[in-house]
């Protein structure tokens, strides 16, 4: 059996914002997107809050229309605004979340056609009889990439896929693909864990998997995306990348005591090894990172981001005591991004 993590990075459509060439140019947008719907958001509206949704409207281009070049504001009841065609003006009517239904999202644009196929390509190379995505925009996708890009690059596609909506509204979400000696029994969701100040834990979500073996056992995959440190501010995105590590903890060991003994938490974990915010499921947990296994050819590249320096290691397969007893041999493709593949039997693994 061969289990990998691979970041698809959406496969058809994905936020206009994110898929420009240079991130300095989507980062702004993001955060102003941000401030926006939360602003929008407020039961109660404010003058100075009034005051800066004008602004970051029309930093967003919604001057003149709700449709700008990133965003969509969508307005189906009530009155939020109003614009003043003299002077490009913005006036906020409403007084509160409750006197307009609508909402603001984010524009798509497909993704190209070419990163599409080299997508499909290293799906097919690797041979994963299990394969952990991350950055799909939604089942239907993943479904339409699996039964139309692949075959279409004469690669086999997987039996079972699945992926559940998470917290993140852009469509960058987590699932698993697997082969058809290989299917998903149980799916237990995560989505609505929260804090003990009632706020989200998951920026996506933590689903776990339960893949029955022929063995009797069962292997549990969970699927990870944490918070990106490129949204938000550095130490707000610390904070809660730490509160997803230590929940995954808690998951992790939950499933130990109940006598699981085969668990692997795989997917981008948006930080280094290094990092106290990690620190948690690395170095407070008896997981282990599949790329110190002694049989592990990262092929001169630590990292599995960018350059795939040391430092620009953001993916990982973590594997409990008795999953990691049984790799044979475990390899970084270094032709795809946020990629690791690791054998646990059967067929050698190729690049």
């Amino acid at each position: 059996m061969r289990l990998a993590s691979y970041n698809v990075e959406n496969l058809f459509d994905r936020a206009k914002a994110m898929n420009q060439s240079d991130w300095s140019a989507g980062k702004p947008v993001l955060e102003k997107f941000a401030a926006l719907n939360e602003l929008l958001g407020e039961v109660k509206y404010t003058a100075a809050m009034k005051s800066k949704m004008v602004m970051l409207m029309k930093e967003l281009g919604l001057q003149k229309s709700d449709t700008g070049p990133f965003v969509i504001l969508r307005r189906n009841r009530g009155k939020l605004l109003t614009r003043q065609k003299e002077d490009g003006g913005i006036k906020i009517l409403a007084e509160g979340r409750a006197d307009w239904v609508g909402s603001l999202e984010l524009r798509e644009a497909p993704v190209d056609e070419v990163a599409m196929n080299l997508t499909a390509q290293v799906m097919i190379d690797l041979q994963a009889d299990l394969l952990a995505v991350v950055e799909a925009e939604s089942r239907p996708a993943l479904l339409a990439f699996n039964t139309e890009i692949l075959p279409a690059r004469k690669g086999k596609p997987f039996e079972h896929v699945m992926v559940i909506d998470g917290n993140d509204q852009r469509g960058i979400d987590v699932g698993l693909m697997t082969a058809e000696a290989f299917p998903i029994e149980t799916i237990r969701s995560h989505v609505d864990d929260k804090d003990p100040a009632g706020a989200l834990i998951f920026s996506r979500d933590c689903p776990e998997f339960a893949v029955p073996l022929s063995s009797g056992e069962t292997l549990h995959v969970l699927v990870n995306h944490l918070k990106s440190k490129g949204y938000g501010s550095k130490s707000s995105s610390d904070t809660r990348r730490k509160k997803q590590a230590e929940r995954v903890k808690e998951i992790y060991q939950q499933r130990i005591q109940a006598g699981a003994r085969l668990i692997a938490i795989v997917g981008d974990f948006n930080d280094t090894p290094d990092s106290q915010a990690l620190a948690p499921l690395l170095n407070e947990t008896d997981l282990k990172d599949v790329f110190h296994h002694p049989t592990f050819d990262d092929g001169g590249y630590p990292g599995t981001w960018g350059s795939c320096t040391a430092s620009n290691k953001i993916d990982y397969i973590l594997l409990s005591p008795a999953l990691w007893e049984k790799v044979k041999k475990g390899a970084f493709a270094e032709k795809g991004c946020g990629l690791a593949c690791v054998r646990l039997n059967g067929k050698p693994i190729r690049n």
